[in-house]
């Protein structure tokens, strides 16, 4: 029980930023509304799957790289923290200068035809493994959950625990996003939410950057 409330804020953060990060929509979101809103509601839940697979394959190899360095250099943690910090910092950059631009989400259908669900299945998760944006924001959310010493059983609840919300938001995009009614919702909430995601994005950061743990 000790060793549960010692790590949990830690997971807890991570899945905060995880969250808050799939609150900004990026080329796969963006290709999940589109496909929703163009083809079907079907097809955008296919292609919200193969995006939610591939977030958890970068979870898994960033778990299992950065447990396989830490064993071997438990000094390296630092570096993974402060390599964290910066760019959870720079996506808070990047949420701010959002925020105040007047630019509008772009959803728009996939290139390449209409497929079958299990080829938007595939198309969603090579979109997400070929973003290379994933691994930077994958190291950055899983260091905010480890510690020093940290036993195998943390980056485990990290991984299956955001692979859940994966899929879960991911489909909910889906869902929500197959009339064009919620994005115009979005689009004129969306100076705040980003607004609210660079603040988060700040601290988080900050946290990284002065942890000792």
């Amino acid at each position: 029980m000790q060793d549960v409330s010692l790590y949990l804020p830690g997971i807890l953060l991570a899945y905060s930023a995880f969250l808050l990060a799939i609150a900004s929509p990026g080329p796969n979101i963006l290709a999940v509304i589109g496909t929703s809103m163009s083809v079907s509601r079907g097809s955008g839940m296919a292609l919200a799957m193969g995006v939610a697979t591939g977030s958890f394959t970068w979870a898994l190899l960033t778990v299992f790289g950065l447990s396989a360095i830490l064993a071997t250099y438990a000094s390296a943690l630092l570096f993974i923290k402060i390599f964290g910090g910066l760019y959870l910092l720079w996506l808070a950059y990047k949420s701010f200068k959002s925020a105040m631009s007047r630019h509008d989400i772009e959803a728009k259908e996939l290139a390449g035809g209409r497929r079958t669900p299990l080829g938007y299945f595939q198309r969603g998760y090579i979109i997400q493994m070929t973003n290379p944006k994933a691994a930077l924001a994958w190291i950055a959310i899983i260091s905010l959950g480890l510690k020093e010493g940290a036993p195998l059983w943390v980056g485990a609840v990290i991984v299956l625990g955001t692979f859940a919300l994966s899929i879960l938001i991911h489909l909910l995009y889906a869902v929500a996003f197959s009339t064009p009614v919620m994005v115009r919702l979005y689009g004129k909430a969306r100076r705040v939410i980003q607004g609210v995601l660079g603040t988060f994005f700040a601290l988080a950061g900050l946290r990284l950057l002065t942890s000792r743990s």
